[in-house]
């Protein structure tokens, strides 16, 4: 399964980006209607679909980056024995914070991405927040976040995050 969010819509990007739509069922467990999952049956197939992915992603060029990502992406990973489900791992890559800056001398549709980045980013920042200081986390601030709150609260889950810092001096104080 491989997936963007850009601004308030989901792409299925291993099914000719077809737009899902997210609902919660019955027990407020978000689901997204519309999105493929794919059977792997060892690496080589598993690559395959990764770069399939990527290459779907939406990127356009900014005064940061001449390939940034407009997107969050998400790829879940499933491992089965059988029937049985071993595992699940959620790997997501967060677009990058955008300056103004950066997208002065872009066209208006790259500047709206750029504040739906933000948006998203600042909404993953006050969920994380309330959730170290025990609050009610407002998961339903974005799409983003929405997707999240399985990998955030489940019982048996762990978070890892690993960030990609430029050390450039223009991006220092950013």
């Amino acid at each position: 399964v491989v997936y963007e969010i850009k601004g308030q819509k989901m792409f299925d990007l291993l099914n000719d980006r077809a737009e899902l739509t997210a609902l919660e069922d019955q027990f407020g467990k978000l689901q997204l209607v519309g999105l493929t999952a794919h059977a792997c049956q060892d690496l080589e197939q598993f690559l395959d679909a990764s770069d399939v992915g990527r290459s779907a992603r939406s990127t356009t060029a900014t005064g940061a980056n001449a390939t940034s990502s407009r997107s969050h992406c998400a790829m879940l990973i499933r491992v089965f024995n059988g029937a049985d489900l071993l595992g699940k791992l959620s790997l997501i890559d967060l677009a990058g914070s955008e300056r103004g800056a950066d997208n002065e001398n872009t066209d208006k549709t790259t500047r709206k991405e750029g504040r739906d980045i933000n948006q998203s980013l600042l909404a993953l920042k006050e969920v994380i927040r309330a959730l170290q200081h025990g609050h009610h986390a407002p998961f339903r601030q974005s799409k983003l976040t929405q997707v999240l709150e399985e990998s955030l609260t489940g019982a048996q889950c762990r978070t890892t995050v690993i960030a990609c810092v430029s050390g450039a001096e223009r991006d220092v104080q950013h």
